[in-house]
């Protein structure tokens, strides 16, 4: 017996306090009778049903009783998630397929204590070891009889289920609060975030200046501040922060302007002089002139030393398409190999453990590797070593600092360009002509490598507040798993 019982209690087994059976086979070629309404596993789930989509079979009148649930029987998957069930409350009664066991109690047997064990046998992870299968589990009748549990007097099992939905509705009581408070939690800090940016928006910070911040901006500031461990005790908020973090920087709003520092306009001089000799040695095509930057185009002002330049000023894309097949031990990065808007790798692999075959591009260190498909995915990544990437990806060459060009890509000055571009096109593919016009916000390149430190730096905090929130999480967990073993 797996524990001592209460006096009056008494150790069970399933098959000794209900009849069970399993429903009506559905097969259209052999079924006869009258066609009748019936469920199946998806539409039976944990203590409620879904009834919006009820099928019809035909099924004769001496297989009813059989396959027929009335108010008060507990209905049990056979496969699917095994051993997923609910009481029938309902006053009319229905038909049930093969998949689904009914459970039809003796006297003495309240079904919602019942239904309740199978919610504990779940929650504790011992339904599986009733289960057989891998994946898509199943649960014999044989299996489901065998179960074990413990069986008090009806009186008291009417006054365990009266006690759970007491307290079952004071959770979801207590969670509906947590919601709340955690979607106001949320408001207020995405409307502190847009009135920080909306602040840099009006007034950029000026070089030769002592760290000037307008009276908005400072006042946001500060709320965020005092209100830090509060804003960011949910992981949402944190998502939020690194958005703004990477906005703020290509705005030239986190590290202040060196008034020393050669203004962007000569850093694009060199970068010209370096593509007319890559032109020279044959590296790369001569680029189609791209047009002037209209005032109306320009999305915010930028500080003194910056300038709007369009992408492919600073940036080439280097297609080497080969065959994939050809390169089996080559690695290779596709949009699924990325995470969304965080500029990470999730996974490594060969060209042959991706079953890539066709046409891929080869991509060298150092690249950015973009995702044109789906580009509002934001999935953009430097690359770590040299390989074959997608088609389905643009390998870029970067002249300014590679780190700082990703970041800018990362941000939502660039992503609302992607959203707009999207908007036009009916596929969502980013074509190299829209790619080549976005604007990008170019600094001096010293004043890039000071961005992408303290980004690196702001970023580093984000994972810390991230792993301190599911370090709370876990211990919550573990307090409430500690509570419930001493039950």
């Amino acid at each position: 017996m797996p524990y001592q019982l209460l006096q009056g209690w008494e150790w069970v087994r399933f098959g000794n306090i209900a009849q069970h059976n399993s429903g009506k086979t559905l097969d259209k070629g052999r079924n006869t009778g009258k066609l009748r309404d019936y469920i199946t596993t998806s539409n039976l789930y944990w203590g409620y049903f879904e009834l919006e989509n009820i099928r019809q079979m035909p099924i004769r009148d001496d297989e009813l009783e059989k396959c027929t649930a009335k108010k008060g029987d507990l209905l049990i998957c056979e496969g699917g998630e095994a051993g997923r069930a609910s009481v029938w409350f309902y006053d009319n009664e229905v038909c049930f397929q093969n998949h689904i066991h009914r459970a039809r109690f003796y006297r003495h047997v309240d079904p919602y204590f019942v239904y309740r064990f199978f919610e504990k046998l779940n929650a504790t992870g011992e339904i599986n070891q009733h289960r057989k299968g891998v994946g898509i589990s199943n649960m014999s009748s044989k299996a489901l009889a065998s179960i074990v549990f413990p069986f008090p007097p009806l009186p008291e099992q009417r006054r365990i289920v009266g006690r759970i939905d007491q307290l079952m509705a004071r959770c979801d009581e207590l969670e509906r609060l947590r919601g709340e408070r955690e979607q106001k939690r949320r408001i207020v800090h995405i409307t502190a975030l847009k009135r920080l940016l909306d602040a840099v928006s009006s007034s950029p910070r000026r070089s030769g200046g002592s760290g000037y911040a307008d009276e908005a901006f400072t006042n946001t500031w500060q709320f965020i501040t005092r209100h830090f461990s509060e804003l960011y005790s949910v992981k949402e908020n944190v998502t939020e922060l690194r958005r703004a973090i990477l906005q703020l920087a290509v705005m030239g709003r986190l590290v202040p302007q060196d008034p020393n520092d050669p203004p962007a306009s000569e850093l694009l001089k060199a970068i010209e002089a370096e593509k007319q000799q890559l032109v020279k040695e044959g590296k790369i095509k001569v680029a189609k002139p791209l047009p002037a930057i209209k005032l109306e185009e320009v999305l915010y002002e930028l500080p003194e030393g910056w300038e709007w330049v369009r992408f492919f000023t600073v940036n080439t894309v280097k297609s080497e398409l080969v065959l994939a097949k050809e390169y089996p031990f080559e690695k290779q990065i596709a949009p699924d190999s990325i995470e969304k808007g965080s500029g990470r790798i999730l996974f490594h692999r060969t060209v042959e453990e991706s079953g890539a075959t066709g046409p891929n591009n080869r991509f060298y260190e150092g690249q950015i590797l973009y995702s044109k498909i789906r580009p509002s995915l934001n999935k953009a990544v430097i690359a770590p070593y040299s390989g074959l990437c997608s088609a389905d990806m643009y390998p870029i060459v970067s002249h300014v600092n590679v780190e700082f060009m990703l970041k800018v890509i990362l941000s939502e000055t660039f992503l609302e360009q992607v959203r707009q571009a999207e908007n036009r096109v009916k596929m969502p593919k980013l074509n190299l002509e829209s790619l080549g016009l976005f604007l990008i916000p170019l600094p001096p390149l010293s004043e890039q490598q000071c961005i992408v430190a303290k980004v690196d730096q702001l970023m580093a905090l984000c994972d810390t507040l991230e792993s301190q929130i599911d370090a709370a999480s876990n211990k919550q967990a573990a307090l409430l798993n500690a509570l419930m073993a001493q039950v």
